[in-house]
Formats: C-alpha cells, structure tokens, sequence
C-alpha cells in the first residue's frame, strides 16, 4: 500500500450546519420497516454543529490497514473529511505500513501544528499515549482503546461492538440453513474479539429463543480463543480462513480483520454459498463488488466520533477521558439487509427492536 500524506484544504465559506439531528441520550429504537434491518444513522449523520468555533487542522494516524481498508480507517477519515468541510479545516493523514510507523508519523504531525491528532486502533495505545504524555498542550483522539486512568489531553473512544454484533449472529442464526455460521478475526485484542463474543452471545440467544442449535465456528468465549489471521492486511489469509469455515460448514461468515476480510468476500462470491458480514462500516456501500452476499454490517461509528472530537476542538469544549459508543446513542448498529432482505425471516425482523430495547435496558447480556 503506498505510503502517502494527503491534505485537504477546504477554503468555502465555514458550514455551520448541522449534518443531522442528534438522538437522544437513550432514544427508543423505532421498529423497522419489514424490508430493512434497525439502521443506524447515515454515514453523515452526527448531532447538531457547533454555533460557533474553527479548526485550522485535522490529522489522521492510521494502523497498518491503510486508509482505504473499507473498514475503521477508511471511516475515521470520512469523519476527518466531514469536520475539514464543516469546520473551514484541513485535513490529513499518514499511513502506517507497519508498527514502527506509528512513532514516526506521530512525530511529523506533531511537528506539523495540528489542532487535533487522530489515532486509530488498539495497536496505537502506547505510542499515542508517550506523544501525549511528552505534549500535553496536542490534542488527541484514540479510536478503540481509553485509558485507565485517564490522561487529560486525549479523547479516548470506544465502542459496544458486542452490542451491535449481537443483533447480526441472532440474524445469522436465522438464515443459516447448515446451522453452522462464522467468524474470525485479525488479532486477538478486544476490539476485535468484542465483535466475536457478541456475535456468538446472538447466536446462543436465537437458540434459546427458537429451539434451534445453529453452531458458532472460530470463536469460543469460554476459552477467549478461535480462529486470526495474525494481521490486518492480508486477504490472502482471509481467503484461507473463509475457505476454512466453508469447508466446516459455515454459510455465514463474520470476518473481524478489516481488509483481511476481502479476501473472504472474494471466496464466498466464487462458491456462491454462503453469505459475508461486513464490520465497521456497511460493507454493501463500501465494498459493493459484494453487495450480493452481503448480509448485513456491524457498524462501528467512527466517522461520527472523530467529528464530534473535532467540534470539540473547535468549539472549546474537548475533553479528555473515555467516551463510549453503544446501541442507546446510535454508536453502534447493524445495517439494512439491501438486497438480501427476503432471506431474513419477518419474524426475527420483527423480534430486532425489541432485542435492541432489551440490551439498551439491561435485560440482555451481550457478554458472558
């Protein structure tokens, strides 16, 4: 992948409007359409901008996925891009090709006067933490990792993804026809593992709930173990894990390794039976050479955090400390089903919103 700084310089007039309506702190899921799964907002979608403020710049570490992964780079920048045009910014960002970067590209943006430092994933928590720490008058933003105990001048944001992946292994569950379904991830950290445990956490509640015993393969939250790549860049090994649950019987699978994950897609289109879960983002609108066989996606909102990080900025209200994404604040989600809509059975359409309703109160437990 080709190393590259990019700067947008958005010279329009300020927008100050706001790209959407902000839900409420714990809104009541309204119950979706018979043709589509409970949605979370648009991709643009964010509470309402600031009345006032300006950010000069933006500027986007990424982890060794590259920035056009299709996956939680590849949304964080979209949220970099969304504060540039909204906030009169620029925006940039440095790819990490390995972890010896992060270091590195650290170092140039903090030479480089931004306003606001984005870093994401786990695997950047040490790095950005020493830049921090030896910077406290730089503002950061950490996606998938906070810290214990806080430090003042990072944002650290994390998201309920066992919440969202929950609701997409119930919907696996149903529509398998093997009762075998899938999933592996990249490495086996928390970020992504939370993923695998809400997804099986589904899985066992539509068994209880329709007397069904659909099996869960590359992941058992009993051993806090299963099936990775060992990396977040080769779709070469998510073809061979794709192929791998395939071949045990899984006609759906739900890859947890950013662009790893392609890899898998390219398997499941070839043999044609079988159908993918996309992570992050909808993987219908940013992967559509499979829009076929997608299913549906868990979404992680990273856009919306990394904007609401840089309204912070601008406005004068950022703060550090951990900031949670969930089911109740439109964090997390699932995406409609597109084009495979008809293979969900109405009746697990119709159990989703109160499956949400559940989780947001309590009643359900997405973890063990």
């Amino acid at each position: 992948m080709r190393k590259s700084l990019t700067t947008i310089s958005v010279l329009a007039a300020l927008v100050l409007a706001a790209c959407g309506t902000a839900p409420p702190a714990a809104p009541p899921p309204a119950a979706p359409a018979a043709t589509e799964a409970p949605a979370a907002p648009a991709a643009t979608e964010a509470p309402a901008a600031p009345t006032a403020g300006k950010l000069g710049k933006v500027c986007q570490v990424t982890d060794v996925g590259g920035i056009d992964d299709k996956s939680f780079n590849q949304t964080a920048w979209a949220g970099a891009q969304q504060a540039a045009k909204e906030l009169g910014a620029e925006a940039r960002y440095l790819e990490s090709q390995q972890q010896t970067d992060y270091e590195k590209n650290l170092n140039e943006f903090l030479a480089s006067n931004c306003d606001l430092i984005v870093t994401v994933g786990f695997l950047l928590g040490d790095a950005t933490k020493a830049a921090a720490e030896a910077n406290p008058n730089q503002k950061f933003q950490i996606l998938d990792f906070a810290y214990d105990p806080p430090i003042p001048n990072v944002w650290g944001q994390v998201y309920a993804t066992d919440q969202g992946a929950f609701l997409a292994g119930y919907v696996a569950a149903a529509v398998s026809k093997t009762g075998k379904v899938g999933t592996f991830g990249g490495i086996n950290i928390p970020p992504v593992t939370d993923f695998m445990i809400g997804f099986e956490q589904g899985v066992k509640y539509y068994n209880e709930k329709n007397n069904a015993n659909v099996q869960v393969l590359g992941w058992d939250s009993a051993k806090g173990d299963g099936l990775f790549t060992g990396n977040f860049e080769s779709t070469d090994d998510g073809r061979r894990l794709g192929e791998t649950l395939m071949d045990e019987g899984a006609d759906v699978i739900m890859p947890v390794a950013g662009p790893v994950g392609l890899g898998t897609g390219a398997a499941i289109k070839e043999r044609g039976n079988a159908y993918l879960i996309g992570v992050d983002s909808d993987w219908y609108e940013s992967a559509p050479e499979y829009k076929s066989i997608v299913l549906t996606s868990v979404l992680k909102r990273l856009d919306v955090s990394v904007l609401e990080a840089a309204r912070a900025v601008a406005d004068g209200s950022f703060s550090g400390g951990t900031k949670v994404a969930t089911l109740a604040n439109n964090g997390v989600g699932i995406a409609p089903f597109h084009e495979l809509d008809s293979l969900v059975p109405q009746k697990v359409k119709d159990d989703l919103p109160g499956i949400i309703q559940d989780i947001i109160a309590g009643k359900i437990k997405t973890k063990p």
